[in-house]
């Protein structure tokens, strides 16, 4: 029953990780525009992976997707693909992990399968948690160098320049609770794969054949000078019995001496 309630536990942890994965992903709220120095304007800018909004004082917002690859950093591509290798991951771990439920019978499957099938997604799951928790922190490093570098340029000389500065998303919050999530949920699940493995007996099953043609039968050993055994117990009865109806023929016929 506990092993039971650990691998679904797992599996909702673990879909739970892999759906905020997900929602991070596809977020905009990346980085947001710092508002330390100037919390009054007019534009409010924010990024994603995939795209940068604008969003006006009077409501309207305009979005505008990149149109390039090559013309982004090497280290911004890098995020996007651990974010995708860790979709892809959560994908196939939760696919094989509905099979392995214990509560699902499909066929004659084993409880070994089962248990290899519980292992393997508890390992993808774990997998794409760490691509997406590397994932959030690489973006979020770059964030924090480029925070500092625009902060000591605006006070480089005597006259400071306004320049814009990003700071943490809420994309990145989301990103790194949905990857605790899912590594949390691989290893309940791969701990739940231990319970799952049949264990082995001591004791080797036998199979009895109980059918006539298998009856093996045992013969006598040979006497040195004598005949078989059992021709000589029948030579015994037979003497026994002739005496037996020799005694019982002297009974039924009496002699003279019984009337003496």
């Amino acid at each position: 029953m506990s092993t039971t309630i650990c691998q679904v536990m797992g599996f909702v942890v673990s879909s739970l990780g892999f759906a905020g994965c997900i929602a991070a992903t596809g977020m905009d709220m990346w980085s947001t525009q710092d508002l330390y120095d100037n919390p009054v304007t007019a534009v409010f800018q924010y990024q994603g992976l995939w795209r940068s909004c604008v969003r006006q004082s009077s409501g309207f917002t305009e979005c505008r997707p990149y149109y390039t690859i090559l013309g982004l950093p090497a280290m911004f591509q890098a995020v996007r693909a651990l974010m995708i290798v860790g979709i892809v991951l959560g994908a196939i771990g939760l696919l094989v992990s509905i099979f392995a439920l214990k509560c699902i019978r499909i066929g004659n499957m084993e409880d070994s399968a089962k248990a290899n099938m519980t292992l393997t997604s508890g390992i993808m799951f774990i997998v794409a948690g760490l691509c997406a928790i590397a994932g959030v922190s690489v973006f979020a490093n770059m964030l924090v160098t480029n925070f500092w570098m625009s902060t000591a340029s605006m006070y480089q000389g005597a006259m400071q320049t306004i320049q814009t500065r990003y700071t943490f998303g809420s994309a990145l919050f989301v990103g790194w609770v949905a990857g605790g999530l899912a590594l949390v949920g691989g290893i309940m699940m791969c701990i739940a794969c231990r319970g799952l493995v049949p264990e082995d007996t001591h004791y080797k099953a036998v199979s009895y054949n109980a059918s006539g043609r298998n009856i093996s039968y045992k013969t006598a050993p040979y006497k040195a000078g004598t005949s078989y055994e059992p021709e000589t117990k029948s030579k015994k009865l037979s003497t026994y019995e002739e005496a037996a109806h020799s005694e019982d023929g002297k009974r039924s016929y009496p002699s003279k001496y019984d009337y003496v």
